[in-house]
């Protein structure tokens, strides 16, 4: 049975399956946590623009004043209580004519809603003299 003993090999057999859907599920479970991470970092950008926005707003209108505004909407291009991309809701807290408190609170439902270490993002403006809050992880520095 000469024909028997020529068996040609097609395919793979369920052990070979088995073994290489193991091992690329186990890399997957490494891989996961740090994509993760990095699409939060990301994210987490959304904050930053627009509270630079607001700070950039506020020096102007400090140069023009000689104070800072005490409302959002006194802002000329960060009037918006909206970051760019709608994950963050964006506050003013006016707390004297030299000094606020920009925030960028995670919206409720969004993605960003998650990120319990940087739920909350603010810059503090003292005489001219930023404060970047909570950490500078968050503002991914």
């Amino acid at each position: 049975m000469p024909g028997l003993a020529r068996r040609r090999d097609q395919g793979f057999t369920l052990v070979e399956l088995c073994v290489v859907l193991a091992v690329a599920g186990v890399l997957a479970s490494i891989a996961w946590p740090s994509l993760q991470s990095q699409l939060q970092r990301g994210r987490r950008a959304d904050a930053v623009t627009a509270l630079m926005r607001v700070q950039l707003a506020q020096e102007s209108y400090r140069a023009h004043h000689g104070l800072y505004s005490p409302q959002l909407l006194g802002l000329q291009g960060a009037s918006s209580t909206r970051s760019s991309e709608g994950l963050y809701d964006i506050e003013l807290v006016g707390d004297g004519p030299h000094r606020y408190e920009a925030r960028a609170v995670a919206r409720a439902g969004s993605v960003v809603a998650g990120d319990s270490a940087c739920a909350v993002m603010s810059v503090q403006v003292r005489e001219g003299v930023a404060e970047f809050m909570p950490s500078a992880r968050c503002w991914n520095r």
